[in-house]
Formats: C-alpha cells, structure tokens, sequence
C-alpha cells in the first residue's frame, strides 16, 4: 500500500505519467534510429546496406535498451518525467529515492508496455506492475519545469525528428543508382530539354521509394527538374535485373 505521509508530493495522473512514458519513447527510438543510418549511411537503400543495417540494428539495440530500462536511474527522474514534471520515489517513503538496482528493475517489464499500459490505465492507485515489483510510486516533481518550457522541448524533438527523416531520406535517394540512372535519363531526354530551356539542375529533395529484394528492385521517383525558363516535375519508374543495373520504364511528366 503507498504510503500517504507526505502530504506535499502528490501521485501522478494517469495522463502525465503516458505523457512522460511517450516522451522517453519516442526519444530513445529517435536516438536508437539516427544512429543506426548515421552508421549505415545514404548507401542503405542498396543490398549490402540492406544486410549492414540488420548488424547494426542489433548492435544498437542491445545498448538501447539497457538505457531504455536504465532511463530512470538519474534521481528517479527519465527525460520524459523531467519535462512533464513526475519523479519516482519508494512508495513506503516518498522522500527516498530508490537505488539505480531497484529502478531497473522496475523498468524490466517495459518489454511487455502494452499489458503495462493497461494496468496503470485500469488499476485503482495508478500503479503498473512494475512498480508493485519494485514498490514504488510516481509523484509530482515539486520542481518541475514550466508549461512553456515543457512545449518548446516537446516541438523541438518533434521539428528534429521529422526534419532528421526527411533529409536524410533524400539525400539517401539522391545517393541511389536508381536515382543517379533517372537523372540521366532526364537529361538525355530532348523534350524535357526543350521544355525547361536547358536543365540546370535538380530539386533538393526528390519523392517516392526505392525497393530492394534478393537482387531484383523497383523504384518510383518524382523528380522536380530545374529548367532555365520552367521547372517540370517529372515522374519515372525503373526497375533492376538480377545484373544489378537500373533500367528506365516509364517516363511521365
């Protein structure tokens, strides 16, 4: 049962501790994720990169979760419950801060978060399992940050994430053979020629996907070609052979 002694810490709502438990989440799977094709490179899209990043997924993963389980070892306090404002302490006595053995353990039962999630929703005390386990409690952090604060780190984590994929999507798309075959295609090509005034160059950030499997691939690219007097958006399709060479399909404009 947790101990009601301390009357100025007051137990975690349900909202804030979810909101904080997504916060960690989507924190440690971005830095889990920019590492692994900051290690790989733009050339993932290509068979060997394909067989790279699966070594490296594994490599980084391991140590990803021991700090995912390890996140609360700090004071009780994750990035998450930092930025909501919660702390874990011993539910016995909430001044206390339990010791980085009991926080990990604590946090053991994260690899099954969905039953976790239900019983912290479902459950009287707003306790999951793993604090039972390990007998504590998430309270209110008498000094937690401000509401703005609170916002401006949330936005920027999402403007980093989003901004981390869409570059490096593209300039992984860029770094393809299927898009270096397109652009060549492009500028062999006498009517898209005409129709811009002379090619001088390329959008920043092409679209489409590019996939790769036991030899054989298929991509579907928009390309924004750079004209002297117009930009046209070109559309192609390529396909690749067991030779391992890119082959135009299809051309729209």
């Amino acid at each position: 049962m947790v101990a009601e002694s301390n009357q100025s810490l007051q137990t975690a709502s349900r909202s804030k501790r979810i909101g904080a438990f997504l916060i960690d989440h989507i924190t440690i799977a971005f830095l889990m994720v920019a590492i692994i094709f900051l290690s790989i490179g733009p050339d993932f899209m290509s068979d060997d990169g394909m067989g790279h990043m699966m070594t490296t997924m594994i490599s980084v993963m391991v140590p990803g979760m021991l700090v995912y389980i390890g996140k609360d070892s700090i004071g009780g306090i994750s990035f998450g419950k930092w930025v909501i404002g919660l702390m874990v302490r011993d539910a016995s006595n909430p001044d206390e801060v339990p010791t980085v053995g009991i926080l990990f353990v604590r946090n053991l039962l994260l690899v099954i978060w969905p039953i976790e999630f239900i019983v912290l929703a479902s459950n009287a005390d707003k306790r999951r399992l793993g604090d039972r386990i390990a007998k504590t409690i998430v309270v209110e952090n008498p000094t937690r940050p401000k509401t703005a604060v609170m916002l401006a780190v949330c936005l920027t984590l999402g403007i980093a994430f989003f901004t981390f994929v869409f570059l490096f999507a593209g300039t992984a798309m860029k770094q393809s053979d299927a898009y270096k075959v397109a652009v060549k295609e492009i500028q062999q090509n006498e009517e898209i020629v005409k129709e811009t005034g002379g090619i001088k160059g390329f959008g920043m950030m092409p679209m489409g996907n590019i996939s790769i499997s036991n030899g054989y691939g298929d991509a579907q690219l928009q390309i924004k070609v750079l004209g002297n007097d117009n930009d046209l958006d070109v559309s192609v399709h390529l396909t690749m052979e067991s030779d391992g060479e890119w082959n135009m399909v299809k051309m729209d404009k």
